[in-house]
């Protein structure tokens, strides 16, 4: 039996651990064999790896990649170029473009611009609001991968719908059988705490952090999981960035409510001080935490408590960053940054740190959320017969972003730079097909496809 291709003399990551001198062999896109090399059948290509680790390939289900209307920002071709060069194999993109993703229409056209300029495969959120509930059904319909609701100011100023108007979307969403997620930040917190920082005259960084408190994170989320238990809706959190609103998805699920949640790598890296250090080129909602609530969403991940771990991706140009003046006005600049490419180099970072295993990275970063939208097992895991991505990686490769330049997205602004790094993904495959490899993106646009979650069983 000759196969496609077989990826060869790599450590294969189970859920049990590492399997040494092992690959993977792939026919038609999906992987037929798992194993030792000497026991794997013959390739047309082979792909010897030297000894990388081969995971089940990343998938980051929260990325901004700004088509249509923003292109000037991002596209899917230059998004998913960047996701390919950091090894991620899917990414789901969220819904406040121009148009918004709120009508069947709108999201056939952000699939059909994703078919044509993906370099990874793709998903995207619908976008719900006061004046498109009754468009719930037709978008599940046309292949949404799930639902958002934006409950406080954000990119774009999607407004949020009333409470009455969100346990009604909760209802019609249930019968779905999707999940419903929320950018969760109380907007009225923020809208007080924000005018009242403008009337004082402060501007700072820091001062956009503190008028988004912990609390209208917190409250949001045990608010929509009260409406949830109300409903039987299954609701996800999007970038939780404290321990406070941690803990209350905890508190959720002991109550018996399906509540998922995830948090990114910068808030699990970074404290506040960024602010300081950086200003607007850190500026991100919700805002980066101090160190007591950053140790508390690490004592909850470490608990399981956060099931997934996404970038928030979300690229502006120099001009709208402020960067060549970061502690201008922070109330003129916008928030927000790129991370597709340091995502899976800081958390092999904090592999290296002994925070977690290799296993237990791969589950929050491919696995759990390929489970919680729906992808899995054809996205997320090494089972024979599902998609054949993989993300290759050396966790023992040391090295610093010197220069954002040489990232892939078009804007770059991130305040990862000047950071080091242990680890980093040396080669990233698609569906049999090698995307990425060695600093090089080798795959084309277009190769990408929607994963048609509706035929996942």
């Amino acid at each position: 039996m000759s196969v496609d291709l077989v990826v060869r003399n790599g450590r294969l990551l189970t859920p049990d651990g590492l399997v040494a001198d092992a690959g993977v062999a792939i026919d038609d896109g999906t992987i037929v064999a798992t194993g030792r090399t000497a026991q794997l059948p013959t390739g047309d290509r082979t792909f010897d790896v030297d000894g990388d680790v081969i995971a089940p390939g990343v998938v980051d289900c929260h990325i901004h990649n700004r088509e249509p209307g923003l292109e000037y920002k991002e596209d899917w071709e230059s998004a998913t170029r960047a996701a390919a060069a950091g090894g991620v194999t899917t990414v789901v993109g969220m819904p406040n473009t121009e148009p918004i993703i709120d009508r069947p229409a709108h999201l056939e056209r952000k699939f059909e611009t994703g078919e044509r300029g993906a370099h990874v495969d793709f998903q995207s959120y619908a976008v719900v609001t006061s004046e498109n509930l009754d468009q719930i059904s037709g978008l599940d319909e046309a292949g949404a991968i799930g639902f958002k609701i934006f409950l406080g100011s954000t990119v774009g100023d999607v407004p949020a719908p009333t409470d009455g108007e969100i346990l009604a979307a909760m209802e019609r969403i249930r019968s779905t059988g999707k999940r419903l997620g929320f950018h969760e930040e109380n907007g009225e917190i923020i809208d007080h705490y924000e005018a009242a920082y403008r009337e004082a005259g402060k501007n700072d960084p820091i001062h956009h952090a503190h008028s988004r408190p912990v609390i209208a994170e917190q409250e949001a989320i045990e608010r929509m999981i009260t409406f949830a238990d109300e409903t039987g809706a299954s609701i996800h959190m999007f970038h939780v960035s404290s321990g406070s609103g941690a803990e209350a998805v905890a508190r959720g699920r002991e109550r018996g409510v399906d509540v998922t949640a995830e948090t990114t790598p910068h808030y699990l890296w970074f404290t506040e001080d960024v602010l300081r250090e950086q200003g607007n080129v850190a500026r991100i909602q919700p805002p980066i935490r101090d160190a007591e609530q950053r140790d508390r969403l690490w004592r909850a991940f470490d608990a399981g408590v956060i099931d997934c771990v996404a970038t928030d991706h979300a690229p502006h140009t120099d001009e709208e960053k402020l960067v060549d003046d970061p502690f201008a006005n922070t109330w003129d600049a916008i928030s927000g940054f790129v991370g597709l490419e340091t995502e899976v180099p800081v958390m092999l970072s904090f592999v290296d740190d002994g925070r977690l295993s290799l296993t237990e990275w791969a589950y929050r970063h491919s696995t759990r959320p390929a489970q919680v939208w729906g992808m899995y097992p054809q996205k997320g895991s090494l089972r024979v017969g599902t998609d054949a991505d993989l993300t290759i990686v050396d966790p023992d490769r040391e090295w610093t972003l010197t220069d954002r330049e040489t990232l892939h997205s078009k804007n770059t602004v991130t305040p990862f730079e000047g950071e080091s790094f242990v680890g980093r993904a040396t080669a990233t495959i698609v569906r049999g097909e090698v995307v990425y490899q060695d600093g090089t993106v080798t795959g084309e646009p277009g190769y990408g496809t929607r994963v048609d979650v509706d035929e996942i069983e």
